[in-house]
């Protein structure tokens, strides 16, 4: 990379760049959003000679997806083989320069409509006056002319003024096309150099995510490949089907490591970009399998409910390579993986180098070999009972919450299917999770026990049922209560309550309100079907105790954090 070049251009070479398409503004700026009130200030300095502050332009041969039109203005493509000028820092000043000059019609979020036409030149004012205006009130139209009148307008259109103000109108005029705009110009600079400079520069606000930057990289119009709208395909797709809060970080490690078998940063901003394209619509495919196994055969029903969206990324890895539904062993191994990432907090930190790790796993899997772990689960029932505070943020509390959903809980009242969506799953007071010890009757119930919010708001005491039965029917009555009226009306209430894992009402205690045994019965329930996706490892066996210890702590802090 060279040394940055301090350069600068006047209005006419700028605005003529802009025009040609010399100059471009990166899609991963942000939207314009200076008023016309503030660019008419801008301009007032412009024709006073006051400095505006440098622009830094990328000069490079790349091919950045840009904004390609500003308000009523197209901004046209460069020509084949020509070098760009991409805009670094300043994009708000050029385009304010740029709209005010040439009268454009800029329409912003909330429907209203600027018009930069409607910019004037004050004939009476001072040097100390502000010279360009907006407001027009109070002003006779012979002391006022438009901005762009005054650079575009015909002679006779500038001699129609009065003579006291011809010198003005060609001194103003003079000014603003003669003006220099200084510039940095950076070359021979790679996209992650170029990248980082804009980071740095904008230090203070939002910092570029690798898919803003990739964004820009990888358009190509010749090959209608732009990533912005790909991606925006997939989430329509997946929300279709419950999948939509996957990020698009998850879309971009997966590539990364079909291509490069690495998905850390620099990796992914180093991708070829030929071979981005062209992977790109096996790597969706192998994408929208996983989310139909993960609905089908672990019936996990919602993104919402997944332990981590990263697990997606191993799991495309193998649909990648092996079109078909796993079986036999390869289907085993594959539900064994999913449960120990799940289960062992797998993704809490360090996703991108475990996910580069884990992938060698799926490739064992693939040559229907048995991975080995380098970390431990517990199934056991004590697990469950004692590191269960209810947070829908944990992985761990996800997994159980994965194994409810499996069931496809049914409605108390009728033995109708519940149905499960993601608006509702992203807070634990939603009214979707009920407490089946219902939290206002346990508040009393269990007032002089320690950690009482913890026992409370245990993932063994959720079920997942309707809204209207949470907020209308159960409230907060005693379990023996609201479950007698229920088992009144619901012939089939011991089957109804099997698929919310309370595999009988007698041995459960809830006929006598006995919480402790509610708890104990449901962590075996738990343990159970835990075991039955597990295959068992000599690693299992050991260090138990820890991490029970780990997780223990974690529920205290998460209860008395909540009390």
């Amino acid at each position: 990379m060279k040394l940055p070049e301090p350069v600068s251009r006047t209005f006419t070479g700028l605005i003529s760049d802009i025009e040609k398409g010399q100059i471009k503004i990166p899609q991963f700026q942000r939207d314009f959003v200076w008023d016309i009130k503030k660019s008419s200030k801008l301009m007032d300095s412009i024709i006073k000679g006051y400095p505006i502050g440098t622009f830094i332009f990328w000069k490079t041969d790349e091919r950045l997806r840009s904004v390609r039109n500003l308000g009523n203005f197209k901004l046209p493509p460069p020509n084949d083989g020509d070098f760009i000028d991409y805009v670094l820092d300043g994009q708000q000043r050029l385009t304010s320069l740029f709209a005010s000059l040439k009268g454009i019609k800029i329409s912003r979020e909330e429907g209203k409509l600027e018009n930069y036409d409607e910019m004037y030149v004050n004939l009476e004012a001072t040097e100390d006056d502000e010279i360009v205006i907006i407001d027009k009130t109070n002003f006779e139209n012979h002391q006022l002319i438009k901005l762009n009148d005054l650079l575009y307008g015909s002679i006779s259109l500038l001699n129609s003024y009065d003579t006291k103000y011809h010198t003005k109108l060609d001194d103003y005029r003079t000014r603003i096309n003669s003006y220099n705009y200084s510039i940095i110009l950076i070359r021979d600079a790679p996209l992650d150099i170029a990248t980082e400079i804009f980071t740095r520069i904008n230090e203070g606000g939002k910092p570029l995510t690798v898919f803003e930057i990739m964004v820009a990289k990888t358009f190509d119009a010749e090959k209608n490949f732009d990533l912005a709208e790909k991606f925006e395909k997939l989430i329509d797709d997946l929300t279709e089907v419950g999948y939509d809060t996957i990020s698009d970080a998850i879309v971009l490690q997966t590539i990364s490591l079909l291509l490069d078998k690495e998905c850390k940063r620099q990796t992914i901003l180093k991708l070829n970009k030929k071979k981005f394209i062209e992977i790109w619509p096996d790597a969706i495919d192998a994408i929208e399998k996983t989310v139909d196994y993960f609905r089908g055969f672990y019936r996990i029903p919602v993104s919402q409910l997944l332990p981590y969206n990263a697990l997606i990324v191993p799991f495309a890895y193998f649909f990648y390579h092996h079109k078909d539904k796993p079986t036999g062993n390869k289907q085993k191994f594959l539900q064994d993986f999913f449960w120990r990432v799940s289960l062992g907090t797998r993704y809490s930190s360090a996703v991108e180098s475990k996910l580069a790790q884990d992938i060698k796993r799926i490739d064992s899997i693939l040559n229907d070999e048995l991975p080995r772990y380098d970390w431990t689960v517990d199934t056991s029932p004590e697990i469950f009972d004692k590191t269960g505070f209810f947070s829908t943020s944990s992985s761990w509390i996800k997994s159980i919450l994965c194994i409810y959903a499996y069931h496809q809980p049914k409605s108390f009242n009728d033995s109708s299917i519940v149905h499960i969506s993601n608006d509702w799953l992203k807070q634990a007071n939603s009214k979707n999770y009920h407490h089946f010890f219902p939290r206002a009757y346990l508040d009393k119930k269990l007032k002089d026990i320690d950690y009482k919010n913890f026992w409370i708001n245990h993932i063994l005491n959720i079920t997942i049922v309707d809204d209207f039965l949470n907020k209308r029917e159960i409230k907060a009555k005693a379990p023996s209560i609201y479950m007698r009226k229920f088992s009144r009306h619901n012939k089939e209430i011991d089957e109804t309550m099997k698929s919310h894992l309370i595999n009988d009402i007698e041995k459960y205690g809830i006929w006598e309100d006995d919480y402790d045994r509610f708890l104990k019965q449901r962590a075996r329930a738990v343990s159970r079907e835990m075991k039955k996706r597990i295959i068992e490892q000599d690693s299992d066996m050991t260090m138990k105790a820890e991490v029970i210890d780990e997780l223990d702590q974690v529920s205290e802090i998460e209860g008395t954090e909540k009390e």
